[in-house]
Parts: structure tokens; sequence; C-alpha cells
């Protein structure tokens, strides 16, 4: 019989099995459009990050976005992959509700869906999450931009979005009531 030490992060895949399990299933997803409120509760500002495509290199708008782990609660993926892209002093206030503002569903090919993840078919479980802290952008983005609804709202701003997640943005905006 042999001990073996324990794997520190279980939910964790390969690179290889990763590429395997996106082949043949959808991987479940949390996305957050972080927000700056004024004190009525209303948006100022919703943020943005930048970060360099995966797959053409060029460089794109996108939210927070990561996996929901196995054995990992939604809510544990939302504040994980939050901190993981805005940094541990942006103190998120996740909802006490756990419903989402939309459920997004991203195929590998373009034509099928206006949300498109070359890499795989994927769903994921879209929040609107008010932030308070300082944000810092870490992992692969490369700066967060905080913009008035307005301006996100701008057409070439949403075209910017990688994957077509401007749609989303827009999405939550109109949740919010927040529609320019």
């Amino acid at each position: 019989m042999s001990v073996r030490t324990p794997d520190p992060n279980p939910g964790w895949l390969s690179e290889f099995a990763l590429d395997e399990t996106r082949g043949r299933v959808p991987i479940l997803y949390v996305e957050a459009v972080p927000v700056r409120l004024d004190p009525h509760g209303q948006v100022e500002h919703l943020g943005v990050l930048l970060r360099g495509s995966s797959t053409t290199g060029e460089l794109t708008r996108t939210i927070v976005s990561g996996r929901v782990l196995h054995g990992e609660s939604v809510r544990d993926a939302l504040l994980r992959n939050l901190e993981k892209d805005l940094g541990p002093s942006a103190f998120p206030q996740l909802p006490p509700s756990l419903v989402p503002v939309t459920v997004a569903e991203y195929f590998p090919f373009p034509g099928v869906a206006p949300l498109v993840d070359p890499r795989q078919h994927a769903v994921a479980l879209v929040y609107v999450v008010p932030v308070s802290g300082e944000c810092v952008p870490r992992q692969d983005a490369l700066e967060l931009t905080w913009l008035t609804p307005s301006e996100a709202l701008d057409p070439e701003v949403l075209d910017d979005f990688e994957g077509g997640r401007g749609l989303l943005v827009k999405q939550a905006l109109a949740h919010l009531g927040a529609l320019a």
C-alpha cells in the first residue's frame, strides 16, 4: 500500500484533462460585472478588464470570469474569481440570492449563438457585483478601466469585448435600469 500526498487543488484538471473534458462536455463558469454604486445604489461606473486574447493575441475587453471547480460552491467560485481578477482588496459585495442576472451560453464555433469561446462549449452564470475597495488587476488582466454606463454602451466599446461579452454588459446594465 502506498501513501500519496493529497492534491492541494483537487478541483483542478491537468491541461490535458481539461482539453479532453472541454471537447466532451460544457464547462460551468461564473462571470461578474463589477460596479461602483453611488450613495443611492445607482451605478456610477462598471469595471472592464483589458487582456490579451488567448486565441488571437489581440487586446480585448472582458469581465471577471472563471470556472467553477469540482466541489466548489457557486458563491465560493464567484469570490475566488473576483479576487483572482480584481485583487484581494476589491471588497466585493455578493448578492444575498445567487440567482444570476442572466445565463450565458458560449459555443466553440461562430454563428450558433452571439457568444463564442473557440476552446469549448461553456455555460456561465452572470452576476453584477458591487465592489467598494481598491481594484488592482491580477493574473492575465493588463488593466481595469472604470466606465460610466453610457461609455460602456458605446457600440465601439461593446464590439471590443471578447467573445461577444458586450451583450452581457448590456444585459447587466438593463437589469440595473442603467441603460442610457
